[in-house]
């Protein structure tokens, strides 16, 4: 049974919520996040990114960084930029992108959730990322960006959702990227008990993106538990920003590998080495995608081909038997001596937005070889968190994302 509410958000005025919606934090590098500040004054990235009103050299993880974040937010609030919403409620979030849509519903998911793995997590999670976001939200008291959350389809809320996405919407925009982002409020009383009870009937919920902001809003809550002992568990400090999205909504797109070199072994060598993993077709020169599980598109001195796992390669396991896993390690660890991809400079990685073109360019510039994925599914997803286990690095990547900005979870 999870325990999803609504939440007395604050928002963008419609006038100005296309400006102040942004990508995550995340998606940018330092200077990247600086130009997009610049292009767009009002963007809420200014917020999330509070480094980029310093001086280029300065430390991003100041104190002063924080505090700053802490200040434009409360800025934002009284000039107007930024209101209340004055009542609990839950949003409806579509997001359209390339003609196909995927709706969510944005409320606060329980951190005891969190802790007794109703919410449950695929990644682990690295302490110095948790840090910066840890002291984001508890300095700006607020969770500025929502976790992307993911849980199997309930009859109930997809009949208000599909209800309420008829009615007059309260923001509808089409952001620079291309992507359209309409929301919908909910704010009648019977609406709202319905979701709520919709959710009661969900067993699991999880993680799909954003397990380090996920866990950095519960370690923030559990610190304002400790200095507040007397606590009762609805306060607003015991919940986090989220969209969760039935499951039959959700696309994971491909994450793509590309590899510096072939550890000291020539063209022949190292598809010979292939060979005993893999069957291993010429494709030619027009970019090959994989079109099923357990295979996988190559790039090499501008020629593709198509390798397929051999069966003894596959596996019933809910993590070994995953593509990424496959690749990693069959051809990754045993061939080209690349053992942990996180640390590796050997390997890099590139979303499957970005097509298999980049593959190739990639191929021929900073790197000499590409993979091109076939996309892990939100059921192995699914299979592999009801196990309790953990995905390889970089095995998903979801498409369009979410914006930060259109809602805000103040604390207290």
């Amino acid at each position: 049974m999870a325990n999803i509410k609504p939440f007395n958000s604050v928002r963008p005025r419609a006038d100005v919520a296309s400006k102040v919606a942004a990508l995550p934090y995340d998606v940018y590098n330092r200077e990247e996040a600086l130009e997009e500040v610049l292009k767009e004054p009002l963007s809420f990235l200014k917020v999330d990114r509070a480094e980029t009103q310093f001086a280029k050299d300065s430390n991003p993880y100041d104190a002063k960084v924080y505090e700053k974040a802490r200040d434009i937010l409360q800025s934002m609030i009284k000039d107007g930029l930024l209101i209340k919403e004055g009542q609990n409620c839950y949003y409806v979030y579509e997001l359209t992108m390339d003609g196909r849509s995927q709706t969510g519903l944005v409320g606060c998911a329980a951190i005891e959730d969190y802790l007794t793995n109703t919410i449950k997590k695929h990644e682990k999670t690295r302490e110095e990322k948790e840090i910066d976001r840890i002291k984001h939200v508890d300095v700006c008291n607020a969770q500025t960006g929502p976790i992307f959350l993911a849980y199997r389809s309930q009859k109930l809320i997809n009949e208000v959702v599909d209800r309420l996405k008829k009615e007059t919407s309260l923001y509808d925009f089409v952001a620079s990227d291309g992507v359209r982002h309409a929301v919908w409020k909910i704010d009648n009383l019977s609406d709202i008990e319905a979701i709520s009870r919709g959710f009661e009937r969900v067993e699991s919920i999880y993680i799909a993106d954003g397990h380090h902001r996920t866990a950095s809003a519960v370690k923030v809550g559990l610190k304002r538990r400790e200095e507040n002992p007397g606590y009762t568990g609805e306060e607003e400090f015991n919940f986090f920003l989220s969209v969760l999205f039935p499951h039959d909504q959700l696309m994971i797109l491909d994450y793509n590998r590309v590899v510096k070199d072939l550890n000291g072994l020539n063209n022949e060598e190292f598809l010979s080495e292939l060979a005993k993993a893999f069957v291993v077709e010429e494709m030619g020169r027009e970019p090959y995608k994989p079109v099923e599980k357990a295979t996988f598109g190559m790039y090499l001195d501008g020629v593709w081909y198509k390798l397929k796992a051999k069966d003894e390669l596959r596996s019933d396991d809910p993590v070994e038997g995953l593509d990424v896993a496959i690749l990693q390690n069959h051809l990754l660890t045993s061939i080209l001596n690349i053992k942990d991809v996180r640390t590796d400079k050997r390997i890099d990685f590139v979303g499957g937005i970005r097509g298999l073109k980049e593959l190739e360019k990639r191929a021929n510039s900073d790197m000499c070889l590409a993979f091109a994925m076939y996309p892990t599914t939100i059921n192995e997803l699914f299979e592999v968190s009801d196990a309790d286990k953990l995905m390889p690095p970089k095995s998903t990547w979801f498409e369009p994302k979410l914006r930060s900005g259109l809602f805000i979870h103040e604390l207290q």
